[in-house]
């Protein structure tokens, strides 16, 4: 049984409740002193907590899509990484479609009027990294009328360890997406999702690691590349957005702020500021001053020219570590032209997705408005549920 199966999760919680019901039944019949009645208390505690904690811990796990399985729960993940192509012109290509299958409309509806979600395959031509994603289509991109039609895009990444399904799944990216579009609340738009965790289990932070994995590189030139070559996306500088939450968040800001040309918006879901060092990143820069100093969001607002892009940043004033930085990133950016801020500040929301549900919705729009302003589009310009512009 795989660590996300629902068959695990009953086994997990029809134990428990077992063995606490068991425990409640047999206590009478341990409350000796002897050595065989400890013992036996000790271990119906000991079996109920585990199972318990077990039901617990897999249901937070399918809730918030932490592991997708085993392997990846205890590190032992090599399936996907960093990965040199010695055949030099595969035939295959750097994208590869390996799975198709439609967006399910809320509350029923034709099959094929919400757009398709295509599982993939990339291999960055540069940078070698080789990553599995997910691709929304809108129902748009297949239509007879719309065959020469190109699409705004943007990249969608999870917080670490995260999961790809998970934004399919559980944040319903492709479903908002989709009712967005349908009620006329932002255009038709092309998503890429993916795990920043592109060498898996180590956490690169979108940072373009010495001697290591080129994740910048990957994200700001292989991935669009890719992905422009393969699907209708618009062309010209500045036609991909890209948004994520926790740790890509941190890389979606970073990705406008440091590739304007590629990135004409950037949005962080409960982002942080800095790259984190601890044992889930390892040694990131290898005493380079300057790679250091260009993952600290911070340090590129004082000393970087202000790039040409726009930013949002949510975050809630009840729940949130991040809310009284996201303040001060929020007046700091503010006054760096032509750098524009926009934000969400809930009035209470943990780091969960719930709370980034909450949140989808409008920063979709405004990925979309923003994108439209690029290309020369036109905004509907409604002012309901819009992120507070700065």
């Amino acid at each position: 049984m795989g660590l996300t199966s629902n068959t695990l999760l009953a086994l997990a919680a029809t134990s428990g409740v077992l063995l606490f019901a068991g425990t409640v039944w047999l206590w009478p019949r341990l409350a000796r002193r002897s050595l065989r009645a400890v013992l036996g208390r000790v271990g119906l505690l000991f079996a109920t907590q585990v199972a318990v904690f077990a039901a617990v811990g897999l249901a937070a796990n399918q809730a918030f899509g932490f592991y997708a399985s085993w392997a990846d729960l205890f590190g032992r993940e090599d399936g996907q990484g960093v990965v040199v192509d010695h055949s030099a012109g595969a035939s295959e290509g750097p994208l590869r479609v390996v799975g198709d299958r439609r967006v399910t409309p809320v509350g029923g509806g034709r099959a094929d009027a919400a757009g398709r979600v295509q599982e993939i395959r990339i291999v960055g031509r540069t940078t070698r990294i080789a990553t599995p994603a997910y691709v929304y289509l809108p129902p748009e991109y297949f239509q007879a009328r719309h065959r020469t039609r190109t699409f705004p895009a943007a990249v969608v990444l999870t917080g670490y360890p995260g999961t790809a399904e998970a934004l399919v799944d559980k944040l319903h990216y492709p479903r908002t997406a989709s009712e967005l579009a349908a009620a006329g609340r932002m255009e038709p738009m092309i998503l890429v999702m993916l795990r920043p965790t592109v060498a898996p289990p180590r956490d690169t932070e979108c940072v373009d690691v010495p001697d290591g994995p080129q994740t910048e590189s990957f994200f700001a030139k292989d991935l669009p590349e890719a992905v422009g070559a393969h699907y209708r996306v618009d062309e010209g500088p500045g036609r991909w957005g890209v948004v994520g939450n926790s740790t890509g968040g941190y890389c979606a800001l970073k990705l406008a702020m440091h590739h304007p040309d590629v990135y004409a918006a950037g949005a962080g879901l409960s982002a942080y500021y800095d790259a984190p060092n601890d044992p889930t990143t390892g040694d990131l820069f290898q005493g380079d001053e300057g790679r250091r100093n260009r993952a600290d969001l911070w340090w590129c607002l004082e000393n970087l020219p202000a790039p040409d892009t726009s930013l949002l940043v949510t975050s809630s004033k009840s729940g949130e570590s991040n809310y009284k930085d996201t303040v001060e990133f929020i007046g700091r950016v503010k006054e760096k032209s032509p750098t524009r801020i926009s934000s969400i500040i809930l009035e209470s929301g943990g780091h969960n997705f719930n709370t980034w549900r909450r949140e989808i919705p409008a920063t979709l729009r405004w990925l979309g408005e923003r994108l439209g302003e690029r290309l020369g589009g036109q905004s509907d310009g409604r002012p309901g549920g819009r992120p507070d512009g700065h």
